[in-house]
């Protein structure tokens, strides 16, 4: 399963529907450290994630956070700009288990859209269905969770509207979240409506 999860990315479906190449590529500490750290400074950014932190705490953050195997970091690029960060991960291995009956294969995925100019255009969806669509090609998987912050409405409706269904509150460490779950039945429904343009 963890292979799975690293060799899946890079990853670059064209969306017709935006008229956009979408890429989710690993993180660069290199290339990337500079626009992560400003995007946890973002003022949208800021109340969830709670990473507004220096450089070099903010590098030892995401130095630790690589080289967990559990989980993959990547960015989200359209037409080759990086504008979202994504962690993508086996519920095997993350404290959410620890909050639910979990199956083996089930997924799960953090996110943000990290430049204000892609806010409020509606990329998010493209974006997050096709990673979707990424993690529901291992046949292992049936199921992919999230747990955005239960302030976090706008986000929460995102997952809503992409198939997801809320489960339960759930109280973490860092956040009370809303322990939200996609069965791949509802995700192949909301992938053919977006298709299709009845999304």
């Amino acid at each position: 399963m963890k292979m799975g999860l690293q060799t899946n990315y890079p990853f670059t479906i064209y969306d017709s529907r935006v008229k956009k190449e979408l890429t989710f590529r690993p993180v660069s500490l290199k290339e990337d450290f500079d626009h992560l750290h400003r995007w946890m400074n973002e003022p949208h950014v800021i109340p969830y994630w709670n990473l507004n932190i220096d450089r070099d705490a903010y590098m030892r953050h995401l130095q630790t956070f690589l080289t967990d195997a559990h989980q993959q970091l990547l960015i989200g690029e359209i037409n080759g700009v990086p504008m979202s960060y994504w962690e993508s991960y086996t519920v095997k291995g993350d404290i959410i288990s620890e909050y639910y009956s979990n199956d083996p294969g089930d997924q799960g995925v953090h996110l943000l859209i990290g430049e204000p100019a892609y806010l409020g255009k509606g990329y998010i969806y493209p974006l997050l269905l096709s990673i979707l669509k990424r993690k529901f090609e291992m046949v292992e998987t049936k199921k992919v969770v999230a747990e955005p912050d239960i302030r976090n409405e706008k986000m929460i409706a995102v997952f809503k509207k992409c198939g997801f269904q809320p489960i339960k509150e759930v109280k973490l460490p860092d956040k009370t979240g809303l322990l939200l779950s996609c069965e791949r039945e509802v995700f192949e429904r909301r992938w053919s409506q977006w298709n299709n343009g009845t999304f």
